[in-house]
């Protein structure tokens, strides 16, 4: 697992669900704090699970569950912004680096799923 803490797509997947947990921790709406950390952390804790993984195959699997939880949290932070729970400036830095973080993903994909062969 020493391993995982170098790689910056898990760090910054990290930092993100750190972030969206101090984002939302003022935010009055119960249910929708609870399922914007729930994606953000299952973010970095599919990059973990996949990386951990033996086979190419597990591995994509959790990765693009990963990449899938990068777009419900993004989604989460539009709504949440329009709703009036997120602040705007804020809420629109994070959706920028949580679509980062989503590229990085889909490059990380391709590298492993390019390996196969």
């Amino acid at each position: 697992m020493d391993a995982l803490k170098n790689l910056e797509v898990w760090r910054r997947a990290c930092r993100f669900s750190v972030d969206m947990y101090r984002l939302s921790a003022t935010c009055g709406n119960a249910g929708f704090r609870d399922q914007l950390g729930r994606s953000a952390l299952s973010v970095a804790s599919n990059i973990a699970e996949g990386y951990e993984r033996t086979s190419v195959k597990e591995r994509v699997h959790f990765l693009k569950i990963a990449k899938g939880s990068s777009a419900e949290a993004w989604t989460q932070l539009l709504i949440g912004m329009e709703t009036g729970f997120i602040d705007r400036d804020k809420g629109l830095e994070k959706a920028d680096e949580v679509r980062q973080i989503a590229k990085m993903l889909y490059r990380l994909i391709e590298y492993i799923e390019g390996t196969r062969n």
